[in-house]
């Protein structure tokens, strides 16, 4: 009998052993996978999984913060909601979590496997979004469509997940679209000696000038201060290259301590107005606990950096990835911080002058931010766009590069636009920068395999060669009719080239290809019109456009051209203020049809002499001219008349057209006309429209050539 015990206890103990040890690895695993470190975690709920005896049957309670997949930088609010009362086989949760694993460190073949089993588990109904997710990532769109269109029909869905489920619908059709593919845009994998030595290579920023590039690189040969306990191969460090004069560039070089401080060293900006880098560090031993920080530079040495306050860094939240923009005036971040849309957003805040952050943080708001992630921002400043990675919107799988230009009316971004094949993947594509020219650019992406399952490499672009084309018509604004031969000058605002001429063809069309980076005033002119005009801006055009601008002229009148508003003191030729804005903007007028002689006209009321009223007429008149002219108008296109009562004006209704009399003749306001108004108030009002100044085209093709 005591032998029989005593074998049962020898049987006994090596399992409760086992399970002892198993308890002690998944205890181990869920700290690991709580502090974000998931290589670990998946290392130890590996070896929890390899004891398959009696897993089956053990169950455990369906814990939030255990069992809830949290998606890269993925903000709280939007985690399944979970009955904590649930019971899940162990197994399932070990399955799960292993799976999650893989897909936190973008293993996604591994996380398409594993994820293909779970989602099956009546345990985790979320793994099937999950293993949609997976699918995108390796470009297996049609079943993630699947995988997702069956998540969003089910009765299991999670309502914080369903959508961002619809998302990824969005970005599967965008990915099985061939037209989204760039095919004159080359992208190809950056020098391997400069840029992508060691495990991983990204966040590429300019540095000063764009022939200077600094970025983030985990390779040997970096800054640690315990080699027994640090491997510089897995710790992120900034360096900088320059580029050598012959299309490449030279060899990359450790900024050093105090810069690099044997923590995470990462994704940098430079502010060239305050000789300061703003960057992101963190440490293995807290992953969650990212910020962005500052360190100030003089003749390539910094001073030790220090943490942004909490308008930036709010504790207990990530900051990331800080862009500062030309004038060094603004900082754009991401973060998880409250107040977002969901998952990291894109902040800004105002930099002070010595670049220091001042006020508080704005969130960008819809449309550039979604559900989902939003990282890594560029601002282009030539064109005023706005570059940045999503996994929200239409993205292809993972995080792809958008771009959002600046809606100037309303102060706002526009809606995202992704940049398409083969600058996005079904992978992560992110840190996309851009020459001020969009010629070439750099990015990072993780779309070719490594051992680890997922390294960022930093990718050159070439841009495709972006045409513009201005086209239109021109057009007699009264009657529609389309204008031939209609001469339209090019003017450019910035200097670059000569002035030039085109005409509308026989049908009133013309046809002009611009350049990139252009501002230009165009002014459409024909005999017997007044000009029109127009400014076409292509700095902000960063894609092949075509651009619709019309012109409309006017026929020039017959009859003279009242000027409103033209006063001078009483029985005087002096101008008064008023006169003079609304003689400014007939300036602009002859400014624009430089080929008009014009005649400026003076009239007075029947009172008084003829003789005085016609000299006081011509020394208005003459007041108006010399005016014109000390604003630099020709003399020899200005005529001076004096018309004193010798022309009425004639009677016109609310909309300034003439009043006819049963005959359809004008009724003038003569002196007779006035005399027999029984209205004194009508009387004084019919005065004041014979005293009028007034202008009329007396002559065209003044010194066209030379103007």
């Amino acid at each position: 009998m005591m032998k029989q015990l005593l074998l049962m206890l020898l049987l006994t103990l090596p399992m409760i052993a086992w399970n002892q040890s198993r308890e002690v690895w998944l205890d181990h695993a869920d700290k690991f996978y709580e502090k974000e470190d998931f290589h670990n975690a998946l290392l130890n709920y590996k070896k929890a999984l390899s004891d398959t005896a009696g897993l089956k049957n053990l169950t455990l309670p369906y814990e939030i913060e255990r069992t809830t997949l949290k998606l890269k930088n993925k903000d709280h609010e939007l985690q399944s909601k979970a009955d904590s009362n649930r019971v899940v086989p162990l197994k399932d949760y070990i399955n799960h979590q292993i799976a999650s694993c893989y897909l936190e460190t973008a293993d996604y073949k591994k996380a398409v496997e594993h994820f293909n089993l779970t989602s099956s588990f009546d345990s985790y109904p979320d793994d099937l979004y999950y293993f949609g997710v997976s699918q995108m990532n390796v470009d297996q769109h049609e079943g993630a469509m699947q995988s997702f269109e069956k998540y969003i029909a089910s009765d299991t869905y999670s309502d914080s997940l369903l959508r961002s489920a619809q998302l990824c619908v969005k970005g599967c059709e965008y990915a099985m679209n061939k037209e989204n593919i760039k095919v004159k845009v080359v992208v190809e994998l950056a020098d391997t000696n400069v840029f992508n030595k060691g495990t991983a290579s990204f966040a590429p920023m300019y540095f000063e000038t764009e022939d200077r590039v600094m970025f983030t690189s985990a390779r040997d040969g970096g800054v640690i201060f315990d080699p027994e306990k640090q491997v510089s191969a897995f710790l992120c460090d900034l360096y900088w290259t320059e580029s050598d004069g012959n299309g490449g560039w030279k060899e990359a070089k450790n900024f050093g301590r105090p810069l690099n401080s044997a923590q995470h060293d990462a994704s940098s900006t430079f502010s060239k107005s305050n000789s300061i880098i703003y960057y992101t560090r963190w440490s293995d031993q807290n992953r969650k606990d990212q910020n962005i920080y500052l360190a100030r530079m003089v003749d390539f040495k910094f001073y030790e950096s220090f943490k942004l306050p909490e308008s930036v860094n709010v504790p207990g939240y990530k900051s990331i990835n800080p862009f500062v923009t030309e004038s060094g005036t603004t900082m754009y971040f991401s973060s998880n911080r409250p107040g977002g849309e969901g998952g990291m957003d894109l902040w800004k805040i105002k930099l002070d002058e010595n670049g220091m952050v001042t006020g508080e943080a704005t969130n960008l708001g819809r449309p550039v931010n979604s559900e989902l992630d939003e990282v890594t921002p560029f601002f282009h400043q030539v064109s005023s766009t706005l570059f940045f990675s999503s996994n929200g919107h239409n993205s292809m799988g993972g995080l792809d590069i958008f771009k959002a230009g600046v809606d100037i009316q309303n102060r706002r971004f526009k809606t995202p636009v992704n940049m398409g094949v083969p600058i996005n993947s079904s992978k992560d594509d992110s840190y996309m920068i851009w020459d001020s020219m969009m010629e070439k650019g750099l990015f990072a992406s993780d779309r070719e395999d490594c051992p680890a399952g997922h390294c960022y490499d930093i990718y050159e672009v070439t841009n495709e060669p972006i045409r513009i084309i201005l086209n239109g018509y021109a057009f007699d604004i009264e009657t529609d009719e389309i204008l031939p031969n209609t001469d339209l000058t090019f003017k450019d605002i910035d200097f670059k080239f000569e002035d030039f001429t085109i005409k509308t063809d026989e049908k009133g069309y013309y046809r002009k290809e611009l350049d990139q980076m252009q501002e230009i005033f165009i002014k459409a002119q024909r005999p017997s019109y007044f000009a029109d005009a127009a400014s076409v801006n292509t700095k902000p055009i960063t894609e092949t456009t075509t651009i619709l601008q019309d012109f409309y002229l006017r026929p020039i009148p017959t009859d003279e051209i009242e000027l409103d508003g033209i006063e001078y003191d009483f029985d005087s030729d002096k101008l008064r203020d008023r006169s003079k804005e609304i003689l400014d903007d007939l300036y602009d007028f002859l400014v624009l049809n430089n080929n008009l002689v014009v005649e400026i006209n003076s009239h007075t009321d029947n009172r008084g002499s003829d003789t005085y009223n016609r000299n006081l007429a011509k020394r208005r008149a003459k007041s108006c001219v010399d005016y014109l002219i000390s604003k630099g108008v020709d003399k020899s296109r200005l005529v001076a008349k004096g018309y004193g009562e010798d022309e009425p004006n004639y009677l016109k209704n609310a909309s300034k057209k003439a009043v006819l009399d049963d005959a359809g003749n004008r009724i003038y306001l003569t002196k007779a006309y006035i005399d027999a108004e029984p209205s004194e108030e009508k009387q004084e009002e019919y005065h004041q429209r014979n005293r009028r100044t007034s202008f009329k085209v007396v002559g065209e093709g003044f010194n066209v050539q030379s103007n």
